[in-house]
């Protein structure tokens, strides 16, 4: 299976806008990107209309992913921050939806890089309070035809879902039409035993996938195994494309949440170079197999 293969705008700025897009969305054409990924940092950061015209002039398909800063919280949080968050899913669901896009991803848990012991009766409250949270929200998304994806962060980032079983299970009755998961390989090769047979579990429910080296660098110049990744995703029939998304240490939303300390590349110009041609590579080869 051939997918598209996209990268986020976060590769190389923060926060998106208006006036650094079109330059944004041509780099990612030129080298040969078919999507990319739009983060919402702050509602009015950039214009749907105005983003739904480049990208189209450059014949890139659009993906909404969400960012979930300081404050913004499902769970575990005052009532005023949860209609607040709320509020924000629903502005990026109409992003989604004046663009034409057909995913909304991000880890709409929690904040990112909120993290507490808790134990079974806590995290079972918890879970609750995210599904209670997160329904209105779920079936706002499954009115405009539009799949919300939630993201399992690794065990630095949050304490709450992890793992695609956890993700499967905290999230397991609202799953469907308005909402599957995003898997990200980075996360993904912190987290779990065997990253194939998470990916298989996802099935049906897997939404959007994020890629890059298990450093956060390139694809291909890492020690992940590429080629089962895929067979993986061919075996949960995700045909959906597979977003590239790495880091500045300038992002001030994600950076530090995400610990991007150091370079991860040369440049990121050719951090996203590197990747295109490698996935391009094996999906070539995979073809002619």
């Amino acid at each position: 299976m051939r997918r598209i293969i996209g990268v986020n705008t976060w590769v190389w700025a923060s926060p998106l806008t208006d006036e650094n897009l079109p330059e944004l969305a041509a780099k990612a054409a030129g080298l040969g990107f078919g999507a990319i990924e739009l983060p919402v940092e702050q509602p009015g950061d950039w214009a749907p209309e105005r983003a739904a015209e480049v990208l189209a002039r450059h014949g890139l398909a659009p993906i909404v992913v969400g960012a979930m800063g300081p404050g913004r919280n499902l769970l575990a949080a005052p009532g005023s921050e949860i209609v607040a968050t709320q509020n924000y899913l629903v502005h990026c669901l109409g992003v989604a939806e004046r663009l034409g896009a057909r995913v909304v991803a991000g880890p709409f848990t929690s904040a990112t890089g909120r993290a507490w012991r808790m134990d079974a009766a806590e995290r079972r409250e918890r879970i609750e309070e995210l599904r209670r949270n997160l329904a209105p929200v779920v079936r706002q998304a499954e009115a405009r035809g539009i799949r919300l994806a939630v993201e399992p962060l690794n065990r630095y980032e949050t304490s709450l879902v992890n793992t695609v079983e956890q993700a499967l299970d905290a999230l397991g009755p609202l799953l469907g039409p308005g909402l599957g998961l995003a898997l990200d390989s980075y996360h993904l090769n912190i987290e779990e035993r065997s990253i194939g047979d998470a990916i298989r579990a996802a099935g049906e429910h897997l939404a959007h996938v994020q890629v890059c080296g298990n450093d956060r660098g390139p694809v291909g110049d890492d020690h992940l195994d590429w080629p089962a990744f895929l067979d993986a995703l061919d075996d949960a029939g995700y045909a959906g494309p597979l977003g590239l998304e790495s880091f500045t240490g300038e992002n001030a939303t994600i950076a530090v949440a995400a610990s991007v300390w150091r370079p991860l590349a040369a440049s990121q110009d050719e951090l996203a170079a590197r990747s295109i041609r490698y996935l391009q590579a094996l999906q070539d080869e995979r073809a002619r197999a």
